[in-house]
């Protein structure tokens, strides 16, 4: 059973509701949209019916930890602080937004995912076995599961309205975005990885790779989206890292564990997740955010 807290769908009346996602729920606030992080959970591209409580409220204030350490440098399309009030018109539904909603600026968002890998991971992994290369760009040979790489690479890919994004070439990249959005992509997304990596190291965890969106407003490019969560990021905890086998993970290990146990085909409808595998799950990204933060929630 899930918690009577945990938040798997939201209603707003009067607010119309632009996009849905795995995760996410958007809304229009007219001139500015509010960004609202439920407690679902998903595996193999299916949501699952139970959801891991406070998994939303750890989302939206890892993004908001990470705004308030980069904005100086790296603009951002938040337009209100985790602590600060909520408009008029959402006050009526403050318990359900409380602590994960965010509201932000309307911008035109690239049509492209921003991947910096810094280790040897999932599909990158995979295609380094049968060709030495990830997403196109050539690495040394006698690299293991799990190596750091010699340096991050930037690997862009498509968006996927469902199912997985599609890696792409740099070059590709370019001719989707133009030359100088894609130059100025890339270098803020290796500039943003590179140090939100030495801050989560010198803290226990090792930012594998990560996912960003980036977004143009008044004709420049700014960060978008959750950004260095367990939702957008691979995180592993620095005391069990060694290279050569997979790791432990901060986010859905518990639960893809759990499925890969069952007779499941992988297919919707999912079956429900056990209380042991929720109450685990939760305490991982209640770790991530403590660890990152160095604050509870």
């Amino acid at each position: 059973m899930s918690d009577p807290t945990t938040l798997l769908n939201l209603e707003l009346p009067g607010i119309p509701r632009l996009k849905s996602g795995k995760v996410r729920e958007v809304f229009d606030l007219g001139d500015r949209l509010l960004f609202v992080a439920t407690d679902r959970i998903s595996a193999f591209d299916c949501i699952m019916p139970n959801g891991i409580p406070r998994k939303g409220e750890v989302l939206t204030q890892i993004s908001h930890f990470w705004f308030d350490l980069t904005e100086s440098w790296l603009p951002n399309h938040r337009l209100a602080r985790a602590g600060d009030p909520l408009p008029e018109a959402l006050r009526p539904h403050a318990a359900a937004l409380e602590g994960r909603s965010m509201i932000v600026c309307k911008a035109r968002p690239l049509a492209i995912e921003c991947v910096v890998r810094g280790y040897l991971a999932g599909s990158g992994w995979k295609e380094y076995k049968s060709s030495r290369t990830v997403c196109g760009i050539a690495l040394p040979a006698g690299l293991q599961e799990s190596s750091e790489l010699p340096e991050p690479i930037f690997t862009p890919a498509t968006k996927a309205e469902t199912g997985h994004d599609e890696n792409i070439p740099f070059e590709r990249a370019r001719e989707i975005v133009g030359a100088d959005i894609a130059e100025q992509a890339r270098e803020l997304s290796l500039k943003l990885y590179a140090f939100a990596r030495d801050h989560a190291r010198k803290r226990g965890i090792i930012i594998a790779d990560t996912k960003f969106e980036f977004g143009i407003l008044d004709g420049k490019l700014i960060l978008i989206d959750e950004v260095l969560t367990p939702d957008s990021s691979r995180f592993w905890p620095a005391d069990a890292y060694q290279a050569g086998r997979g790791q432990p993970s901060y986010d859905k290990q518990f639960v893809r564990d759990y499925l890969e146990t069952l007779s499941w085909d992988k297919t919707p409808p999912a079956p429900a997740l056990p209380g042991d595998v929720v109450r685990r799950t939760q305490a991982k990204y209640l770790e991530a955010y403590e660890r990152l933060t160095g604050r509870k929630l």
